[in-house]
């Protein structure tokens, strides 16, 4: 694929392959709470186009930002990690 700019990557983990082309990428970050200090766990479920279907629940995955495909896919799945 060939690179336009900086793109947004993210890694996550494949929660949902039921889909013909697309994964369900459950992408986890740590934020801390602007008054206590703490360490949050935040998640984000994201769409992704995954176009060799190679991928099943459970998979460590790359996905990087791309033009909206549908509704709610604006990821492609670069590559498969784990």
């Amino acid at each position: 694929m060939k690179e336009r700019g900086l793109r947004k990557a993210r890694v996550g983990v494949v929660v949902k392959d039921r889909m013909q082309k697309s994964v369900l990428v459950e992408v986890t970050r740590m934020v801390k709470h602007p008054l206590y200090g703490k360490y949050i766990r935040k998640r984000s479920r994201l769409m992704a186009h995954d176009e060799a279907d190679g991928c099943r629940v459970g998979d460590k995955v790359r996905i990087v930002e791309s033009r909206p495909l549908s509704k709610r896919k604006r990821w492609r799945v670069r590559e498969k990690l784990s």
